[in-house]
């Protein structure tokens, strides 16, 4: 959003756009800036905004300039979970911000102190200014170049051919090691090296949904392979976590928003997605997909149906066994309700090793 300058008067959510005429009462719009315009849902919990265009002599006076354009976004909508924090607003933010050079001040909506907390080092590295909680400002705010929104274009994910500069995933994951000083940009083979070194190997473990059942039996069975391994709930100490995870050659989780963990591993690192009874679709959209763009190799592990708790819970010949899709049609929430609500796995260990010893190729090879 252009103009000679844009003005903004947070408390009350306004922008006014400077305008040669006057236009009518229909020429104003209003907007929500959150990535997940066409989710009702999510966009229940984000603030909206109206865009006023006014003539200069009816535009409200300015009482603090600034001579950087902003950016304004939402901390509302899913924000708070780990896959849609990346996914939402920090991917859509860095690579609307990446053309300003950090001169570039951060307008906040639906603040959470936690949240800009946990990504402090992220934001402080993409803007070299303070952030504005706007919802707060009852004074009118002035810039020369105003973006309202962020654009997700791809689920965690960059599409390069729709961003301008050229960028990329690649580019946001090296952002990322960076930002936190990770040792590892990539994997080497050194367990193909030397015998005293084995690949490291993390489980994302669950413990409420979608859990993995016999995840012991999983680890005992990958160090009985070579690999050296730690199974771990994944916590919301970002700066920990980012150099937790880059320690590891392998990652294993099943289905969900742990997995955004792989925005931390060094490049050629293997992600293994154990993919639920009929969550093939959503395994490929949400994880699969991202992990070409971030330089990682991608094994999966589809669950079959006597390897779901699922299994023995409904009559043998119902639609939740043999017709998945019937219950999506249904809507969403029945979808999710059945298959990941209450669906946990337990993977057939000789099945398994098969997926582990791919894994053990790849990264020592």
């Amino acid at each position: 959003m252009y103009g000679d300058i844009i003005r903004i008067h947070g408390n009350s959510s306004t922008i006014f756009v400077p305008s040669i005429q006057q236009r009518t009462t229909n020429s104003n719009w209003t907007t929500k800036p959150y990535a997940r315009l066409d989710d009702n849902k999510a966009m229940k919990k984000v603030r909206e905004f109206t865009i006023i265009h006014q003539t200069p002599g009816n535009l409200p006076h300015c009482t603090r300039n600034f001579t950087s354009p902003a950016i304004i976004f939402s901390t509302g909508g899913y924000a708070g979970n780990n896959y849609h924090d990346f996914a939402d607003v920090l991917i859509p933010l860095y690579s609307t911000s990446q053309q300003f050079h950090k001169n570039v001040i951060f307008l906040v909506a639906d603040i959470h102190s936690y949240w800009t907390y946990e990504y402090k080092l992220i934001l402080d590295n993409l803007s070299e200014h303070d952030i504005i909680d706007i919802d707060k400002e009852n004074e009118v705010l002035c810039f020369p170049r105003l973006i309202v929104g962020l654009k997700a274009n791809k689920e965690l994910s960059i599409d390069s051919s729709l961003q301008f500069p050229h960028i990329s995933t690649t580019n946001f994951t090296n952002f990322i090691r960076n930002t936190y000083s990770s040792e590892r940009k990539s994997v080497s083979n050194e367990c193909k090296k030397t015998k005293t070194r084995g690949p490291r190997l993390l489980i994302i473990s669950r413990n409420k949904t979608r859990h993995l059942t016999n995840e012991d039996n999983v680890a005992n069975m990958a160090r009985s392979m070579g690999f050296k391994v730690a199974v771990q709930e994944i916590g919301w100490e970002i700066p920990k976590v980012a150099k937790f995870v880059n320690s590891f050659d392998v990652m294993i989780g099943v289905h969900g928003a742990g997995l955004t963990n792989m925005v931390f591993l060094p490049e050629k690192a293997v992600l293994i997605q154990i993919v639920p009874f009929a969550l093939d679709s959503a395994a490929r959209f949400y994880y699969e997909e991202p992990t070409k763009g971030m330089n990682l190799r991608y094994l999966e592990y589809k669950v079959s149906l006597n390897e779901s708790s699922l299994f023995g819970k409904y009559p043998i010949d119902s639609d939740i066994y043999k017709n998945p899709d019937a219950m999506r049609n249904k809507g969403w929430l029945v979808f999710k309700s059945i298959y990941m609500d209450n669906q946990d796995v337990n993977v057939d260990l000789d099945r398994f090793r098969i997926t582990l010893l791919k894994a053990l190729e790849l990264v020592c090879r």
